[in-house]
């Protein structure tokens, strides 16, 4: 299994940064995923990092190294890290919830599969068409032609805030869980993981226009400097994962993950085990701090697949 990734988290013109994404792969099969903390909520950030390194948690348990059954553990997971953040709520005696939007892609035999809850959205590309797109969790998303209809015919319609969802995680409900997959993946297919700080102000339009011309490695950063001009002052957290589907036996044209040498046991994650009070804002972190931590983690997989054969 071989893929590019690149990743960016941008603070925007909020106090902080409560987005949070990352990446877990074994020899055959790869987890992405995205949270983004709710406002309005107490403690948006570690709700998003409760439940990503849930998710991460349970794919290094299960994926040995293929997931049984991809679809139903995108379920599983993302419930698991419901059930997590009112476990958290509930051990600190909090009187609201941490909550958070979340959106994961597994890819594993050739094919894409993904889950997501919220408004954090996922978009699949191939050969500069948009071949998939997430619907939110949102009433404008849900109920958008009545309401445009119901808006042209009165004048005094209070606009749809588009921030209004109707589930995530955290809340006292279960929440809705949208899946999709498994859908065929051909080599130089890309898939965009977001934030609706970079949805809510760049059209599909550009995005699909940035992710078809240009490498991922460039496409991201630029996608993600579109929305702060956009947005201006009060721009939204913005964050960004980008993948691009490379196979299996694809030439190493452009930097990539290979899988290929690693040990059925072995499991590689960049998302952080925890929240430690010095661990800097993903937003602080530049792009050669993050690639020297991918870089660490691949040298540890390769030794420590070294040690085994």
């Amino acid at each position: 299994m071989k893929f590019s990734v690149y990743q960016v988290s941008r603070r925007g013109g909020r106090p902080k940064n409560e987005d949070r994404m990352g990446y877990c792969y074994t020899r055959a099969a790869g987890l992405f995923a995205l949270a983004d903390g709710m406002g309005g909520h107490p403690e948006g950030e570690v709700a998003a990092q409760l439940a990503l390194q849930t998710l991460a948690a349970l794919f290094q348990r299960d994926a040995r190294p293929t997931l049984a059954d991809p679809l139903r553990f995108l379920q599983d997971a993302v419930l698991a890290g419901h059930h997590q953040l009112l476990r958290y709520a509930s051990d600190r005696a909090l009187l609201d919830s941490p909550r958070t939007t979340i959106v994961a892609c597994v890819l594993q035999g050739g094919a894409a599969y993904w889950a997501h809850c919220g408004d954090s959205r996922l978009y699949l590309l191939r050969g500069g068409e948009l071949l998939a797109r997430t619907r939110d969790h949102s009433y404008t998303e849900l109920h958008g032609a009545l309401v445009r209809s119901a808006q042209a015919l009165a004048s005094d319609a209070q606009p749809v805030n588009r921030n209004v969802l109707f589930t995530c995680l955290g809340s006292p409900g279960k929440p809705v869980v949208d899946t999709a997959g498994p859908t065929p993946l051909q080599p130089g297919d890309r898939i965009m993981l977001c934030s609706d700080g970079l949805w809510g102000a760049v059209s599909d339009a550009e995005i699909v226009e940035q992710l078809s011309q240009r490498p991922i490695s460039d496409a991201v950063p630029e996608l993600a400097e579109q929305a702060l001009r956009h947005a201006g002052p009060r721009s939204d957290n913005v964050t960004v994962l980008g993948v691009e589907w490379a196979g299996a036996e694809a030439a190493d044209a452009v930097p990539t993950v290979s899988t290929r040498s690693l040990g059925d046991e072995v499991f590689a994650s960049t998302i952080q085990a925890g929240l430690a009070c010095g661990d800097p804002p993903a937003d602080e972190l530049d792009d050669a701090e993050i690639e020297r931590a991918i870089r660490e983690i691949n040298d540890a997989i390769r030794r420590s697949a070294h040690k085994k054969s």
